[in-house]
């Protein structure tokens, strides 16, 4: 696994607040990172570091392949960040906009008139080029911010909190924009107060909370992290659903006619129940996996009792 962003022991405090307290990250390339968090955790201390916008205390961090003490020019020439609010120039055009950012990034004109029209396409923003962002939807602002961060064509993006204030539907166009460039190679670092944000589009989560990371993993492995997951196991008859209650327990409902089994969601704990339901020659309609959701994981492991 080739790693895109590599951090060790990264601390950073604001006189007797410490905000990072020691953190380890590792991301690989061309996935998708989701750092979540409480209001206050250090989410967007995180991504200012990494992105050479503020020095850490202390610790170490390869970015893109350069040591973001030694080089961080090397980091900012192969990053783009679009930060929580919208860093247009209203007074300018979306095309304007576009060719402003291809001018601090040093492209010849035509080539930099060429990226902006590339983009322009690619983010359905071609009938609102001549057009100042002031008349824009949100959603259609956001777009051009993220346009923007690509006219460089970085290889690291961080999205702090891209989608924040937009509607449901506009928030789903920027998540295809998102796997989009992930499928072209490009490796996000994405912050969010959406959980359901981070369980669509994230190959692996980190919990940030007191300055520490509590937990990592896939979506799928924190929810195991969580009480309360069950099997459903739904029967046709009241016998059926009694005989499966008197060989695994659980709890039982005989006006739904189902059965729900503890289990953590593993291939393990499902074949354990598998197994038992036919060495009693139980006969099961439908089975079903219940795993407490991302909410109930972020609720669980940012309780205070946990800060430190």
């Amino acid at each position: 696994m080739k790693l895109a962003i590599s951090a060790t022991n990264l601390r950073k405090s604001y006189g007797d607040k410490v905000v990072l307290d020691g953190i380890d990250l590792n991301v690989a390339e061309g996935t998708i990172f989701s750092l979540l968090g409480p209001n206050g955790a250090g989410k967007t201390t995180t991504v200012q570091i990494l992105s050479t916008l503020l020095a850490p205390d202390s610790g170490k961090a390869v970015v893109a392949g350069h040591d973001l003490s030694v080089n961080p020019s090397g980091v900012r020439g192969s990053i783009g960040v679009t930060g929580q609010f919208s860093a247009v120039d209203t007074m300018l055009t979306g095309e304007e906009n576009l060719w402003l950012m291809a001018d601090l990034h040093h492209l010849p004109k035509a080539e930099g008139r060429r990226r902006a029209a590339e983009l322009l396409e690619q983010f359905d923003l071609v009938d609102a080029a001549r057009k100042t962002p002031m008349t824009y939807s949100g959603g259609m602002r956001r777009r051009l911010d993220l346009a923007m961060t690509l006219v460089g064509n970085p290889r690291i993006i961080f999205l702090d909190e891209p989608t924040t204030g937009l509607d449901p539907r506009s928030r789903r166009t920027m998540w295809d924009i998102i796997r989009q460039l992930v499928k072209d190679g490009v490796t996000i670092f994405l912050t969010t107060q959406y959980l359901e944000e981070a369980d669509q589009l994230a190959d692996r989560i980190a919990v940030l909370n007191g300055g520490k990371l509590v937990a990592e993993g896939t979506a799928d492995q924190l929810k195991r992290l969580i009480p309360g997951g069950h099997v459903r196991l739904q029967f046709a008859d009241i016998p059926r659903l009694a005989h499966a209650a008197h060989i695994l327990g659980g709890v039982r409902d005989d006006d739904s006619l189902t059965l729900d089994v503890p289990s953590d969601g593993g291939v393990q704990s499902l074949r354990s129940v598998l197994d038992r339901l036919d060495a009693g020659l139980v006969e099961v309609d439908s089975l079903s996996v219940h795993l407490p959701d991302l909410d109930d994981v972020f609720f669980a492991l940012t309780a205070k009792e946990n800060v430190r």
